[in-house]
């Protein structure tokens, strides 16, 4: 049985390394960081948001961005990305080795100012700057929309509010765009719809999607993404991240656990060239590290393959 509109195969980035350790406040050797890369390249992962080059004040856990990149294996086919908060982050980011550098964007207002401290239109002015400085260093720029969808304390953001910031992307040079699924109470309606009309509007653009789970819609979200035509869908090992806003149970507040979406795909034949083994030994290294537990449901409730093949124990 097949389900309309899929694609034979769809590329997943991995953004544990930066979205889901900015989260974390214990601090993890740069060894450490690096083993991960290693890990899940074995395990077939080919994009890698490894780095941020925010101030090392805002963000100490990935100060050592600089160190992080001259360490990284060099992989033909593996690309690397970083993200710039600001230009001078994108000074920065433009010496280390990176393939893109990803800027974030909110759709919102509000949240643009508290967790930027800027407003959306200071924001986008430095997007302009930033996509002539990436096109002048042969860097493909990405641009996150923030809260594309859903904003906390305030609910739906319009399609217009959207479509402002993809529009100024494209006029700033961007070869990608991600629509974010920020809050995590996104539905899969109006992620289609948003996807769809990005697609439309610009045929020419890269459109992926950045997946939240808070509300456990995130496989939903990713099915109707890529029924949209979504050309890639972001996670991270274990569920690793967290809401910067509001409180909740951490365990559903992280990214989309990526190992959930490879699952997913692996039982839809979409192929994604990641070994869901070898990546789950990725997420079991990253609790190690952290100390915390999985938010994957195919960690903690096992694979398809894994209880076809389980045993009814012995009755006495």
């Amino acid at each position: 049985m097949s389900i309309s509109q899929l694609p034979s195969s769809i590329r997943l980035v991995e953004v544990g390394l930066r979205d889901g350790l900015q989260s974390v406040p214990e601090m993890i050797p740069t060894a450490n960081k690096v083993e991960l890369v290693h890990l899940l390249i074995q395990a077939g992962v080919r994009e890698i948001e490894a780095v941020s080059f925010a101030h090392p004040k805002v963000l100490p856990q990935l100060a050592d961005a600089v160190d992080v990149m001259a360490a990284v294996p060099r992989v033909p086919g593996v690309r690397y990305r970083g993200l710039a908060p600001n230009f001078r982050g994108a000074e920065r980011a433009v010496d280390c080795g990176l393939d893109e550098i990803v800027v974030v964007v909110s759709a919102d207002e509000e949240v643009s100012l508290r967790n930027q401290r800027l407003t959306v239109d200071e924001i986008l002015a430095d997007l302009a700057r930033i996509g002539a400085l990436a096109q002048a260093s042969g860097l493909r720029l990405v641009v996150a929309v923030a809260c594309a969808f859903f904003a906390p304390a305030r609910g739906p953001v319009t399609g217009a509010e959207r479509l402002r910031v993809v529009d100024a992307a494209v006029a700033a040079g961007a070869a990608g765009i991600y629509l974010a699924a920020t809050s995590g109470e996104e539905h899969p309606g109006e992620m289609y719809d948003g996807v769809t009309e990005v697609r439309r509007l610009h045929p020419q653009l890269d459109v992926g999607v950045h997946l939240h789970n808070r509300n456990g819609f995130a496989p939903a979200n990713a099915l109707a993404c890529m029924m949209a035509g979504a050309t890639w869908l972001e996670g991270s090992f274990a569920g690793l991240g967290g809401d910067l806003w509001f409180p909740g149970d951490p365990s559903v507040l992280g990214n989309a656990a990526l190992e959930d979406i490879i699952h997913l795909c692996d039982g839809l034949g979409i192929d994604t060239g990641i070994d869901l083994a070898k990546y789950m030994a990725v997420s079991d290294r990253i609790v190690e590290l952290t100390g915390r537990p999985s938010a994957s449901f195919v960690s903690r409730g096992g694979t398809r393959s894994g209880l076809a093949s389980a045993r009814w124990p012995e009755t006495v």
